[in-house]
C-alpha cells in the first residue's frame, strides 16, 4: 500500500508541478470577455501582452519593458509567489523521487526514506500554498478591477475575464496540495 500512495503521489505531484510551470511561463492570465465581435482575441500574462488577430491567426506580443521597471502589484506579487512555487515543487520532486521505495537510493535505511516522503510533502504543502494564493490573488485583483469599472460606469471598449493560465495555476496549485496530503497523512 505504501509504495501505491507513493506512486501515485509522485504521479500528481509531477503533473502539478508542470501545470504550475506553465502557468508562470504562459501569457494568458487574464482573457478578454467582451461579448462584441471582436477582431482580435487579448491575453495578459505575467511577462507579456498578447493579441491574435482571429481573421488570419496572427500573433503579435508586447513584452513588459523589464522585469525591474514598475509593474502592478498584481503581476509583481503573482510572479513572485509563482516562482517561489515552481522552485519548492521542483525541490519537492526531487526529495520525494529520492524517497521513494522503488528508487535504490538509501534502500538499507526505510525510516530515512520514509521521512524524505514526509518532507517532499511538507514542501509541497507550502508551495502549492503560495501558488493557490499567487493564483487567487490575481484572479481576485482582476475582479476587483472589473467590479470597479463597472460600478462607475465606465465602459472601455474590453473587459478581461480569468484566462486559461490562471486556472492551470490553480489546478497546479491544487494537485500540489492533494499531493502533500498523500505524503505528509496517508503514509505510515
Amino acid at each position: 500500500m505504501s509504495a501505491a500512495v507513493q506512486m501515485a503521489a509522485f504521479g500528481l505531484a509531477l503533473l502539478s508541478t508542470l501545470f504550475l510551470l506553465l502557468a508562470t511561463c504562459t501569457d494568458c492570465w487574464m482573457v478578454n470577455a467582451d461579448d462584441s465581435l471582436e477582431v482580435s482575441h487579448k491575453c495578459r500574462g505575467l511577462w507579456r501582452e498578447c493579441v491574435t488577430n482571429m481573421q488570419d491567426g496572427v500573433r503579435t506580443c508586447d513584452q513588459y519593458d523589464s522585469i525591474l521597471a514598475d509593474h502592478p502589484v498584481k503581476i509583481v506579487v503573482t510572479r513572485t509567489l509563482l516562482i517561489t512555487a515552481d522552485l519548492l515543487a521542483g525541490l519537492a520532486l526531487a526529495t520525494l523521487l529520492l524517497g521513494l521505495d522503488c528508487i535504490k537510493f538509501l534502500k538499507e535505511d526505510p525510516h530515512v526514506k520514509l521521512k524524505m516522503c514526509h518532507g517532499a510533502g511538507v514542501i509541497l504543502g507550502v508551495g502549492s500554498i503560495l501558488g493557490l494564493v499567487g493564483s487567487v490573488w490575481y484572479a481576485v485583483d482582476v475582479y476587483v478591477e472589473r467590479a470597479m469599472l463597472v460600478s462607475h460606469n465606465i465602459f472601455l471598449g474590453v473587459h478581461y475575464d480569468f484566462g486559461w493560465s490562471c486556472w492551470l495555476g490553480m489546478a497546479g496549485s491544487m494537485g500540489c496540495f492533494a499531493a502533500s496530503v498523500l505524503l505528509t497523512c496517508c503514509l505510515s
